[in-house]
C-alpha cells in the first residue's frame, strides 16, 4: 500500500510540475510584455492551454510511474482526465477546458484507473487496443466523475473554514493562512482552486501566497544536495508539489518550512502584505506574489514598498529557512539532505 501510494504521488508531482510550469515562468512576464508586443498573447494562451492539460499528464506520469504498458498509460490518461472536471459541456454544445480540474479527484481516479487496467491485466489479449481505452472510460473514468461533485464539495468546505479566518487578528490569521497554504501546496489540494473558491483577497491572500513562498525556497535550499540545480529551483518556479510524494512518506521534512510559514505570514498581517484571489495561489512563480503586492500597496513602486517586497518575498523566507533546515539537519538530525531527493526515474 505505502509503494502503491508512493508512486501514485510521485507520478502526480511530475505531471503537476511539468504542466505548470510554462506558465509559471512565462505568465505574468507576457502579461506585462503583451501590451507592447501583441504577437505574444499567442505564447501565454498557449502556456494556459497547457495548464488545462494537466489531468492527462497526471495520468501519463502516474502510469509511467507504475510502469504500464503505453496502452494502459494512456488509458490511464484518458481516465484522470474524465475524473478531474477540467472537461465543461458550453451551452451550445460544444466542449471547453476549464481551468486544471479538481487535482485530488484527478489522482483518485488515476488511481483507480491504475488498479483497473492491472486487474484487467491481458485479459483481453490481442483486443486490448480496442477495449481498454474504452474500459478505462466506462467504469475508473465514470467513477471518478461521479466522486466529483462530493471531493469538490469537500474542498470547498476547506475553503470556507479558511474563509472564516479572515476575520480573526491579521496577525494571528496570517501566520495560520500561511502554515495552511504550506501545506496545501505539498498536497494534491490545488491552491489556487481552494483560494479562488473563497476569493481570498488582501491580506489573507499576502499571507496565503508567502506560505508557499515559503514552501519552495525551502524547498529548493533543502533538496540542492540530494537532487540537481534545475530541479532544486523548480520548487521555486514551478511548484513546491514536487516534493509531495517525500512530504507524505516524511512529513518532518516539511517543519522547517512550516515555521517559516508562521513567520512570514504574521508578517504579512503587521505589514499588510496584500495580493488577489489569483496571486493566493501561487508563490514565486512567475513573481506573481510579489508584482501583485507591488500593485497593491499604497504608493505602488515606492522605495519603502520595494524593500519590503524585497524583504518579505525573498531575504527572510531564505534567511529563515536556512536557519531552521541547519537546526533541524546539523543540530537535531531530525532530517536527512537524502529526505528531499526526487524520483524521476
Amino acid at each position: 500500500m505505502k509503494e502503491f501510494f508512493s508512486k501514485l504521488l510521485n507520478g502526480m508531482s511530475i505531471g503537476i510540475v511539468v504542466a505548470l510550469i510554462p506558465n509559471a515562468l512565462l505568465g505574468e512576464l507576457l502579461k506585462l510584455a503583451i501590451p507592447h508586443v501583441p504577437v505574444l498573447q499567442a505564447v501565454y494562451d498557449t502556456t494556459v492551454f497547457v495548464m488545462s492539460l494537466l489531468p492527462v499528464l497526471i495520468g501519463v506520469m502516474v502510469g509511467i510511474s507504475f510502469k504500464l504498458t503505453p496502452i494502459q498509460t494512456a488509458s490511464v490518461g484518458i481516465a484522470a482526465m474524465v475524473g478531474s472536471g477540467a472537461i465543461q459541456k458550453t451551452a451550445d454544445g460544444l466542449f471547453a477546458l476549464q481551468g486544471i480540474g479538481i487535482v485530488i479527484n484527478t489522482g483518485i481516479t488515476a488511481a483507480l484507473a491504475v488498479l483497473f487496467v492491472r486487474f484487467i491485466g491481458d485479459r483481453l489479449k490481442a483486443y486490448s487496443i480496442l477495449l481498454l481505452p474504452t474500459l478505462s472510460i466506462l467504469v475508473p473514468g465514470m467513477i471518478g466523475l461521479i466522486l466529483l461533485p462530493y471531493i469538490k464539495g469537500g474542498t470547498g468546505l476547506i475553503g470556507e473554514a479558511i474563509a472564516g479566518m479572515t476575520t480573526w487578528q491579521p496577525i494571528i490569521m496570517g501566520a495560520l493562512l500561511a502554515v495552511i497554504f504550506c501545506f496545501i501546496i505539498l498536497s494534491p489540494i490545488s491552491t489556487v482552486g481552494v483560494a479562488t473558491v473563497i476569493s481570498l483577497a488582501g491580506i489573507g491572500s499576502g499571507a496565503a501566497n508567502l506560505g508557499i513562498v515559503a514552501a519552495g525556497i525551502g524547498l529548493a535550499i533543502a533538496s540542492y544536495k540530494a537532487n540537481s540545480l534545475g530541479t532544486a529551483l523548480a520548487h521555486v518556479l514551478g511548484s513546491p508539489k514536487i516534493q509531495m510524494r517525500n512530504f507524505f512518506m516524511k512529513p518532518r521534512i516539511a517543519l522547517p518550512m512550516f515555521l517559516t510559514a508562521a513567520a512570514l505570514g504574521a508578517l504579512a498581517g503587521l505589514l499588510k502584505i496584500e495580493g488577489t484571489p489569483y496571486s493566493a495561489g501561487f508563490g514565486l512563480s512567475g513573481f506573481v506574489g510579489p508584482l501583485n503586492y507591488m500593485q497593491l500597496a499604497d504608493g505602488g513602486w515606492t522605495a519603502a514598498n520595494i524593500t519590503i517586497m524585497v524583504a518579505v518575498f525573498f531575504f527572510l523566507p531564505f534567511v529563515l529557512n536556512v536557519i531552521l533546515l541547519y537546526l533541524f539537519t546539523k543540530k537535531w538530525n531530525w532530517i536527512k539532505s537524502g529526505d528531499y531527493k526526487l524520483h524521476f526515474d
